[in-house]
C-alpha cells in the first residue's frame, strides 16, 4: 500500500485508525490541537477505564438504539473481543467486573496509552501536537495551523476526521468544525448532552443532607424502559449510571413536554403485595420514619425520597404503591460541559458505508463526531474504536481503487 493519510484528532478513534493504516504500509500523520493526545481517554481512565462490555453481541448492539444498523457492521468487524485482544496485545491484561463491564487490570488509561504510543512510533506514525484544523481554503483544501499559528495547506491523499463531539470542551472537543463541514454540504445534527445528570427541585433537607449520597439497589423507569442500578444524589438533582442509561428518553421528554417523570422502585426485590403486608404489620401509632425503616427496610435516603414526592400515604396499600412507583419530576438536563458524551454531529445520511463523507470524497469521519449515542458501560469507547477502524478500512479501500 502507498499513500499518505492525515488523521485530524488524536483520541481513540483517530489513533486506532492510524495504527490500522500504518500496519498496512500507509504513511500516517496525526494532527492534534492540544499539547498531548487522548485527553478525554485519560480522563475516562481516572475512575477505571471501562473499555467495553461482556454481554452477548446482539443485546450489546441494541444499546445503540436507532443507530444500531449504522454502527452494527463496524462493531461486528471490531467487536468487544477484538478490543480486548488488542488491549492484551499491548501488554495490558483485562478483567470483567460483576456488572459485565471490562476494564484493564491496572484500572488506568495511562499505561495502556503509553504502550499504544510506543507501538504507533514503531510503526512510523507521526503525531503533530498543537496543530489545529482551521477549515478550508477557497479551493476546498484543508488548512492546518501549527504552534506558530500560521495556516498551511494540508498535503494528504486521504483525510480521516476524528474530532470528537462537544462534551467536556476543555479537553479539546469544541465542535467548531460543524460550520466548516456544513458549508461543504455535510448534514449536521445539532449537539445535545448525553450521559449527563438531570435537575430536580429538591427540598433544602434533601440538598443539605443527601447531596453526594448513592441511591443503591433501585429500579428506574421511564416511558416503558426500566433499569436496575444505582444513581447519585447531586445538589442539583440526580446523576449516575442508571440515569445515563435512560438519559436519551428523559432528554427528549423534557424537550417535548418541559419536564420528564422518572419512576423509582425503592424496593425492587419485593412485590407490592408483600411490601404492603410488611407495612400493615407496623405497631399502632408507629411513626412514618420508623415504619419506613423497620417494615419497608428503606435507607434514610430512600425514606427521604418517599417524603420528597409529597405527603406520604398512610394506608399500607397506598404507601407500598408509593414506594414501588415513586414519581420524580426532572426539569432540565445538565449541559454539554458536564456531559460524559454528546449526541448529534455528522448525520448518518452524510456518511456512506465506508464512513466517507458523501459530499467530500476522500474524507472520512469516525468517533463521537458522528451522530450516535450510547449509555456508559463500555459502549462509548467500543463504538469509537470500531468506527475508527472502519474509517481506516474505508480510506485504504478508497485509495486502493483511486
Amino acid at each position: 500500500m502507498t499513500g499518505r493519510i492525515a488523521i485530524i484528532g488524536a483520541g481513540p478513534a483517530g489513533l486506532i485508525a492510524a495504527e490500522r493504516l500504518a500496519e498496512q504500509g500507509f504513511g500516517v500523520d496525526v494532527y492534534e490541537r492540544m499539547p498531548s493526545v487522548a485527553r478525554k481517554f485519560l480522563m475516562a481512565g481516572r475512575g477505571g477505564l471501562n473499555l467495553t462490555h461482556s454481554e452477548p453481541l446482539e443485546p450489546f448492539l441494541d444499546r445503540y438504539g436507532a443507530q444500531r444498523d449504522w454502527l452494527g457492521p463496524a462493531i461486528r468487524a471490531f467487536a468487544p473481543s477484538d478490543l480486548i485482544a488488542w488491549c492484551e496485545g499491548l501488554g495490558q491484561a483485562v478483567f470483567t467486573g460483576s456488572s459485565g463491564r471490562v476494564f484493564p487490570k491496572s484500572m488506568k488509561a495511562s499505561p495502556l496509552l503509553r504502550a499504544w504510543l510506543a507501538r504507533l512510533d514503531a510503526l512510523g506514525v507521526s503525531i503533530h501536537l498543537r496543530h489545529a484544523w482551521r477549515g478550508f481554503d477557497e479551493a476546498g483544501r484543508f488548512l492546518m495551523a501549527g504552534p506558530d499559528g500560521q495556516e498551511r495547506v494540508l498535503e494528504a491523499d486521504a483525510v480521516i476526521l476524528a474530532l470528537g463531539g462537544a462534551s467536556w470542551p476543555r479537553l479539546g472537543s469544541r465542535g467548531e468544525w460543524t460550520g466548516w463541514l456544513a458549508a461543504r454540504g455535510v448534514a449536521i445534527t445539532p449537539f445535545a448532552p448525553a450521559n449527563a445528570g438531570f435537575d430536580a427541585r429538591w427540598s433544602c433537607v434533601m440538598r443539605e443532607r443527601f447531596a453526594g449520597a448513592p441511591l443503591k439497589a433501585a429500579r428506574f423507569s421511564h416511558e416503558g424502559r426500566s433499569v436496575r442500578g444505582e444513581a447519585m444524589i447531586a445538589a442539583y438533582g440526580l446523576e449516575g449510571g442508571a440515569i445515563y442509561a435512560l438519559s436519551a428518553g428523559l432528554r427528549d421528554a423534557i424537550g417535548r413536554d418541559g419536564a420528564a417523570v422518572l419512576t423509582l422502585d425503592l424496593a425492587p426485590d419485593m412485590s407490592e403485595a408483600a411490601l404492603a403486608a410488611r407495612l400493615k404489620a407496623a405497631r399502632p401509632g408507629q411513626s412514618l420514619s420508623s415504619t419506613l425503616r423497620k417494615q419497608a427496610r428503606l435507607s434514610p435516603l430512600s425514606a427521604a425520597l418517599v417524603r420528597e414526592a409529597g405527603e406520604a400515604p398512610r394506608t399500607p396499600l397506598e404507601l407500598a404503591a408509593r414506594i414501588k412507583a415513586l414519581p420524580l419530576t426532572l426539569h432540565a438536563m445538565q449541559g454539554l460541559d458536564r456531559a460524559i458524551s454528546s449526541a448529534g454531529g455528522v448525520a448518518r445520511e452524510s456518511v456512506d458505508g465506508r464512513f466517507m463523507l458523501k459530499a467530500l470524497p476522500g474524507v472520512f469521519a469516525a468517533g463521537e463526531m458522528l451522530d450516535w449515542e450510547a449509555p456508559t458501560g463500555g459502549y462509548l469507547l467500543q463504538a469509537s474504536f470500531a468506527s475508527g477502524a472502519a474509517a481506516a478500512r474505508g480510506a485504504a479501500a478508497w485509495l486502493d481503487r483511486s
